[in-house]
């Protein structure tokens, strides 16, 4: 085996197991039954703090409500997408919880039943040996019924992969997110009033990885490798996940209501609603696919920039020169902004020319995404140019020119106050004296390629709402 082809099967075999820890624990034999495995809220729900005072809850039935089928490539097949046992993970993580007291409904004409038979089989007993029975004790009744259900799967929503080969070896990767809906409601049963509904949703991840090499390493000697493997989250883990999530958001968004109080009381519920809110706050602000959303809380903005200006006229050398500016924006709407700014330019042309000028421009910012941390924006407007100081011996005819400019850039979030942006922009002039040259029928006009930072103040918007 030459050197390459060792090469290749390294690099192949360091792909397939960077951080694939299943593909170390591979089943090789069968495995006893166990204990069910916990999912990342139950410790969670275990350790909230202790209630005042135990709600009794009935939960006659949580189910999928969507009616989905397990996908397949070809179309989908009779088995359901979702568990159909959701009724008996929601009662699992109200007991976890230690804040409620579920009672038996999603069976209840069989328990009924069963206390039929209880009276039955005593009266018997009764008569034979006229000896009294103590009667049943009544059945506990709900404060509160839970209602609601799993409300959507959707498949495939997103789905992507890497792969890369070289002389016969390489490897891959690919995967896929699914995404599960469960909404979670308290119903008052003195009068039917609806005291609380949450909503959550978990994504649920496959992954497929595997590394091959094919390859004739002598004559008629060829050598062919393969290994990969595929890891599915498992649906109904992902189910309980999110139920669980919701029994944590229900209990909480109830203290907040004034619904149930922990055994504490005031600074435990306290830091119990300060940590909810603002995780609600950070997911209210994600979407589908954990784009991370920053609210537009600020109308005003000063905007600090520097840049380099490049003259494009009829010298022969272009060469970089120095500038800056600063500018007012005002937010008009979410995706667009209006700014006033004024500058300052010193333009070169190589060693021989160099001049210096003021200019103002009033812009029309449009924010393409103005709610991403990451985002594009376009602008452009229209201005003057002056100049407002010459070197000896070049001509010293004053220059004011209007002009139009246009430009691109990205704003990338730092803080609620300060943003960084990078920017490149195009001013055309109704002049061809800028480098004091005036040659052909083309006015000059000059580039700006810079950064800026974006000091953002003023009154805090109320109602900084998502609306992407």
């Amino acid at each position: 085996m030459n050197t390459k082809t060792a090469i290749a099967i390294v690099c192949s075999t360091a792909f397939l197991f960077t951080g694939c820890g299943a593909f170390f624990n591979q089943p090789y034999k069968l495995q006893d039954a166990r204990i069910g495995e916990l999912s990342s809220k139950t410790q969670i729900l275990r350790d909230m703090p202790l209630p005042h005072e135990q709600v009794v809850v009935g939960v006659y039935n949580f189910k999928d409500q969507t009616g989905q089928y397990k996908a397949i490539e070809n179309g989908s097949t009779f088995s359901t997408a979702v568990s159909q046992g959701a009724t008996t993970m929601l009662i699992q993580a109200l007991e976890d919880s230690n804040w409620f007291i579920p009672i038996e409904r999603e069976n209840l004409s069989n328990l009924l039943n069963e206390r039929n038979i209880i009276r039955s089989t005593r009266d018997e007993f009764q008569k034979r040996t006229n000896s009294p029975q103590p009667a049943l004790p009544p059945l506990l009744y709900a404060g509160v019924l839970l209602e609601g259900g799993v409300v959507s799967y959707d498949s495939n929503v997103i789905t992507g992969g890497a792969g890369a080969r070289y002389f016969g070896a390489g490897g891959s990767t690919q995967y896929r997110e699914d995404r599960i809906s469960i909404y979670l409601r308290a119903v008052s049963t003195s009068n039917g009033k609806i005291l609380k509904t949450v909503y959550v949703s978990k994504t649920i991840l496959s992954q497929a990885i595997d590394a091959s090499l094919f390859r004739y390493v002598n004559f008629q000697r060829l050598l062919e490798a393969e290994t990969g493997f595929t890891k599915n989250e498992p649906v109904q883990l992902a189910m309980k996940d999110a139920i669980e999530k919701a029994v944590e958001a229900l209990i909480i968004e109830g203290i907040e209501a004034g619904l149930w109080t922990s055994k504490e009381g005031g600074e435990t519920n306290k830091k119990l609603m300060d940590a909810y809110n603002t995780e609600k706050e950070l997911e209210e602000a994600t979407l589908v696919h954990n784009r991370k959303q920053t609210p537009l809380k600020y109308n005003n903005a000063f905007i600090f920039n520097a840049f380099s200006p490049i003259l494009n006229a009829d010298l022969a050398q272009k060469t970089l020169g120095l500038g800056g500016s600063i500018a007012y924006s005002k937010v008009v709407s979410p995706h667009a902004n209006i700014s006033l700014d004024l500058g300052y330019l010193y333009v070169t042309g190589g060693d021989s020319f160099n001049r210096e000028y003021m200019s103002s421009s009033l812009n029309l910012e449009l924010n393409i995404l103005p709610y991403d941390k990451l985002a594009p924006f376009i602008y452009g407007g229209g201005g003057y140019i002056f100049d407002i100081h010459n070197r000896e011996g070049q001509n010293t005819d004053k220059i004011v020119s209007p002009k139009l400019q246009f430009g691109a850039g990205l704003n990338a979030y730092v803080s609620d106050h300060v943003d960084f942006r990078v920017f490149a922009e195009s001013n055309f002039t109704t002049t061809d004296v800028l480098d004091n040259v005036v040659h052909g029928k083309r006015d000059d006009y000059y580039y700006n390629f810079g950064a800026a930072l974006k000091y953002k103040f003023g009154q805090k918007k109320k109602n900084a709402v998502l609306k992407e």
